[in-house]
């Protein structure tokens, strides 16, 4: 694990690097394999350094989203939080989910209150 990765990461690595030596998967690469995947993890919930400095900057992905942490809600919680944005605010929300997550569920739901 890089330095820096906090702690839920490590033992998310440590969790994965144990299961996967247990069933026997990734025959010697069960360091490597585990690694990968709690950094995609990271750089997808924007836990790295570089996602940090870009959000400190100013210039996160979802800065012109009309809803709070975006980014980081569940389509649930974006469809209740839907209703209460005006047509212009659906428009950004719909943008966004159209470049970035293009989830099936938030599209229908901003179709529906169109």
């Amino acid at each position: 694990m890089p330095r820096g990765a906090s702690p839920k990461r490590e033992r998310e690595y440590e969790k994965l690097e144990k299961e996967f030596e247990k069933e026997g998967r990734y025959k010697g690469r069960e360091e490597e394999v585990a690694a990968r995947i709690v950094n995609k993890q990271r750089k997808q919930f924007g836990e790295t350094r570089a996602a940090k400095a870009k959000d400190s900057a100013g210039a996160s992905p979802d800065r012109s989203v009309p809803i709070a942490n975006y980014e980081h809600l569940t389509v649930p919680q974006v469809k209740s939080a839907l209703a209460e944005l005006t047509a212009a605010q659906r428009r950004k929300v719909r943008t966004y989910e159209v470049k970035h997550k293009n989830r099936k569920g938030v599209l229908a739901a901003l179709d529906r209150l169109h």
